[in-house]
């Protein structure tokens, strides 16, 4: 156990300037194509759900379980009062899990905590495994976390580094675009029941105010977490 945790806390030395930009491309580019993107999205919507089930268990809420779907939705239950603080917070966690991780998994990096990083999304996926309901929910998590179990037991210390570089940049760049997607599908009034519209009926607030502030968390997120990984 000393042994392990050795290895999961000592820092990595900073990846150079060449490796970041390159997994940044690389990310960029997972992102701007749809063909990437679709399955990618999986992901995101893993951050999103669990974000949900994060705020939930945080504000004092029951977590009743959690869904993803094969089309990139998915669904967190939670039992508590139908109003109130708690469930504004529960539900707008959603938009702005993705993006809050993805910083804080750039503060961990700057830190030289690489693999530290995969370890603690292993320990996250393996918290929200418990709670998923469906197939595809648990297919989902179970390659997501196969995934980060073969770079840590395969990969160098650096290359573990660069993984976790390519996966925070990822996070940073896809959580606004999911918010411009949300905000098309509510122009479009496929998306009634969003995360936005639903706190506009708890808060007595625009739905595109709710938007706005999703779209703003998240691109300070991304410019705060380029900062701190590039700097």
């Amino acid at each position: 156990m000393a042994r392990f945790w050795t290895r999961i806390t000592t820092p990595v030395p900073d990846l150079p300037p060449a490796v970041l930009l390159a997994t940044l491309a690389a990310a960029a580019v997972v992102v701007l194509s749809p063909a990437l993107w679709h399955p990618a999205r999986n992901v995101v919507t893993i951050a999103h759900e669990g974000a949900h089930g994060l705020a939930a268990l945080v504000t004092g809420r029951r977590l009743a379980g959690i869904r993803l779907h094969s089309d990139t939705s998915g669904l967190t239950v939670s039992a508590g009062r139908p109003t109130g603080p708690g469930m504004v917070l529960t539900c707008a966690a959603g938009y702005l899990g993705p993006g809050l991780f993805g910083l804080g998994a750039a503060a961990l990096l700057a830190a030289g905590h690489a693999v530290g990083l995969l370890w603690a999304l292993l320990g996250l996926l393996a918290l929200l495994l418990v709670q998923i309901r469906n197939w595809f929910g648990l297919w989902s998590v179970l390659a997501t976390a196969a995934v980060l179990v073969a770079v840590t037991g395969w990969l160098p210390p650096e290359g573990q580094a660069a993984f976790a570089a390519a996966g925070t940049w990822f996070l940073l760049l896809a959580a606004p675009k999911a918010v411009v997607e949300l905000q098309r599908a509510r122009r479009r009034r496929s998306a009634p029941d969003s995360d936005a519209d639903q706190l506009a009926r708890l808060t007595r607030l625009p739905a595109l105010l709710w938007v706005g502030v999703f779209l703003l968390v998240d691109l300070g997120a991304l410019l705060l977490g380029a900062w701190w990984l590039l700097a």
